[in-house]
């Protein structure tokens, strides 16, 4: 068991949430009752995963997407009612951390998706005026693009999105950054890799895969960033002895 602001302050303190211009408050987002002994992670805070760690006894929850978005209507009004409502109603909290999950150089979304890929890990990389998320590493030895594309398959649960920059290059250098970070895609190509791997695409990265000669995988915004919250929920487990439960809510994209 532990004290809700003991958890918060270890997590904000551990994932340096102050260094971060972020598109969201990280830290707690809804605050449930006092004390901590189950907790619950997830992906993103749909009512659907609220309603699951309800079911689990959960008195937090541990996201990667949370609420309160910049740009966004600050009404609570909605399917955004729902949600906090149904928070509010079970004394369940809300924890969430974006872009300092992304970064963060054990339990971060593009480390532990490293890890499973096995790349090794060289270095950071961003794009324009960006805090660097993006990292860069190899392959022990190069691999067909069908083969990497097979390993990202095995690895993930899903088939990614391969777009071929040149037929007959293979894959030893490799770059990524997990989530919506297409836009970080030429960036990655000065760097020299062979492939770049994100969650997302969008229309002017096939060009830039084309004229660049570079491979590119979209892997899943959700399945690229199922990771870091899983690996920081098990250390606040051990860490705090809290009985931890990672739940999956489907999300092809």
């Amino acid at each position: 068991m532990v004290l809700l602001p003991d958890l918060v302050a270890y997590n904000d303190s551990l994932l340096e949430c102050g260094r971060f211009h972020d598109y969201c408050p990280n830290g707690l987002q809804v605050e449930g009752d006092p004390e901590v002994k189950i907790l619950v992670s997830g992906v993103t805070a749909s009512l659907a995963l609220i309603e699951a760690a309800h079911d689990r006894g959960a008195d937090a929850v541990l996201v990667h997407h949370g609420y309160f978005w910049k740009g966004e209507d600050s009404r609570i009004t909605g399917m955004k009612q729902r949600r906090i409502r149904a928070l509010l109603t079970a004394g369940v909290s809300l924890l969430a951390y974006h872009l300092p999950l992304d970064a963060h150089p054990i339990y971060g979304n593009n480390v532990q998706l490293a890890q499973r890929l096995g790349l090794s890990c060289e270095g950071h990389f961003s794009g324009q005026g960006e805090t660097a998320l993006g990292l860069y590493g190899r392959l022990s030895k190069p691999e067909s693009a069908e083969a990497f594309c097979a390993r990202i398959a095995k690895a993930l649960g899903r088939e990614p999105k391969h777009i071929s920059g040149d037929d007959k290059r293979t894959i030893q250098r490799v770059a990524w950054c997990t989530g919506a970070a297409q836009g970080y895609f030429e960036a990655a190509t000065r760097l020299g890799v062979d492939a770049y791997i994100s969650g997302e695409i969008s229309e002017p990265t096939i060009h830039i895969a084309r004229e660049y000669g570079v491979h590119y995988f979209a892997a899943g915004h959700h399945a690229t960033e199922r990771y870091g919250v899983q690996a920081l929920g098990e250390h606040l487990a051990d860490r705090f002895d809290l009985q931890h439960h990672y739940i999956e809510i489907e999300n092809p994209v």
